[in-house]
């Protein structure tokens, strides 16, 4: 290759990447308007796009090589500004890169393309109403809902956070709190601004002003002295575990429904949304959102029981470690957990592989599991060892279920992967419950392991938000219609 040659490609890549900046740029204000003024959340491929940076837009689109899609900013800014003209339409998610792709294969006017595919919004205003939400407790968990609900706090996002529960430990609590909001070592600093006010004893994130209640047990808030009303609370403390401890909440004023973000024990319904989130009846005051482990792993078997049958099976899971264990060898209630977290692998329990036959009753009893904490702080991975009651092929599996990740009503349940490169950090901030590795598949007969990786804090609360959202009422159309599984 000549030298020429080689500085005009230089030329000619760096030319390509500032006209790629620049259209991204221009979709940035889109993006904003359509949010801001119709309600619009645009994506590609189920990936949000609204307040990204112009790398993150781009990378979202360099991203759908794995949908064998190639797509760029060239393909997706002129949907975005006919939309931008369209009047009268109302709260949707629109995906971009579907549609993108939908019209290269169609062709046409792209203005009457985009017409055609709202069609199912016009005519219906914009909705603004909000649903008060409470987080009763501040942990790992309550601190990521926390982010994710303020991250949805713009026009018609239906959600909103009014409040936190916490015990007071001493002075200057508030800022330690806002603080541990600000900061996080593993996902990194909070996308927006925070300060406190410490007059009011509340946190301002992004504009929204969250009370912090300081109680030591729910029989001590009205929650109305506080504006709020008909309130969805999410327990997060995992102090209570039955429907008798949680009822505690509904006895305050101001609250309404509660959701509990670990398995709940008795009668009390189970769900994985994705799977059976239409069991939560208008009745229903008090639902679980099980575990991050059960929800990575319940709609994988629920799919692979539709199209192979599953016999029998063993989830394994190599889980990062948790504030349940200890940092050096103490005295621990459990087994093994009193040992070391940071310097040993630790057989422990897990109800998952049982907890599956809860939101997944087709399952019950064909399941056992285990579980292995590593000294990794986040990003967990489950094995499962399947016996089919049909042949499995490795390729046919991967496949089913990369199409299964693009295209159906699990997109945001299961995510897909087939790099031979990924390890466990690769999958921090997942907001999927679960991220399907296509290369460790293992196919014999009927013989099938299948490894699934999982944010065990993002991708779980991922999957809280979205029953709460359905608590509350909230449900946005989707733009193309996903179908079913």
């Amino acid at each position: 290759m000549s030298k020429d040659t080689i500085i005009a490609l230089h030329q000619e890549h760096q030319g390509r990447w500032k006209n790629r900046e620049e259209i991204a740029e221009r979709m940035i204000a889109l993006i904003g308007q359509l949010y801001r003024e119709k309600n619009i959340v645009t994506t590609i491929y189920g990936r949000s796009l609204v307040n990204r940076s112009v790398i993150q837009i781009l990378k979202a689109h360099r991203l759908t090589r794995m949908m064998d899609v190639e797509l760029s900013v060239v393909h997706t800014v002129p949907l975005l500004e006919a939309l931008v003209n369209i009047d009268n339409i109302g709260s949707a998610e629109i995906d971009l890169g579907k549609l993108a792709t939908e019209y290269k294969e169609q062709g046409g006017d792209i203005d009457a393309f985009v017409k055609k595919a709202v069609q199912p919004i016009q005519g219906h205003a914009a909705t603004c109403e909000t649903k008060d939400v409470v987080l009763y407790g501040f942990g790992r968990i309550g601190r990521i809902l926390a982010r994710l609900i303020i991250g949805q706090s713009g026009l018609g996002r239906g959600l909103s956070l009014k409040a936190i529960v916490v015990r007071k430990t001493a002075d200057g609590d508030l800022a330690k709190r806002a603080s541990l909001l600000r900061r996080d070592s593993i996902h990194g600093s909070f996308s927006g601004t925070i300060s406190i006010d410490e007059e009011n004893e509340a946190i301002i994130a992004n504009g929204n002003f969250i009370k912090v209640i300081y109680a030591s047990s729910p029989s001590e808030i009205d929650y109305t002295d506080y504006g709020i009303e008909n309130a969805l609370l999410i327990d997060n403390t995992g102090k209570w575990r039955d429907s008798e401890g949680l009822a505690q909440h509904l006895q305050c004023k101001g609250i309404s429904r509660v959701v509990l973000t670990a398995p709940g024990k008795g009668d009390m319904k189970n769900v994985v949304y994705g799977v059976n989130q239409n069991d939560i009846l208008d009745e229903d005051t008090i639902i679980s959102a099980a575990s991050c482990t059960t929800n990575a792993i319940t709609p994988v078997l629920k799919v692979l029981h539709d199209k192979y049958g599953v016999l029998n099976g063993h989830v394994e899971t190599v889980h990062s470690f948790t504030n349940d264990q200890n940092l050096i060898d103490n005295y621990h209630k459990a087994d093994r957990r009193g040992r070391a977290a940071t310097l040993n692998m630790v057989i422990t329990e897990t109800g998952a592989a049982k907890a599956v036959a809860k939101a997944l009753p087709a399952l019950k009893g064909k399941l056992t599991g285990n579980s292995v904490r590593v000294p990794t702080p986040n990003v967990s991975l489950a094995i499962l060892n399947l016996t089919l009651e049909k042949e499995a092929d490795r390729e046919e599996v991967n496949e089913y279920i990369r199409q299964i990740s693009i295209y159906s009503n699990l997109q945001g349940q299961i995510g897909y992967t087939n790099s031979p490169e990924v390890v466990s950090s690769d999958f921090i901030g997942s907001r999927t419950a679960g991220v399907f590795d296509a290369q460790a598949t293992i196919a014999s007969g009927t013989h099938l392991t299948a490894y699934v990786w999982y944010d065990n804090e993002v991708g779980y609360s991922c999957q809280v938000l979205r029953i709460a959202e359905q608590m509350c009422g909230v449900s946005y159309p989707k733009i193309p219609a996903e179908s079913t599984t």
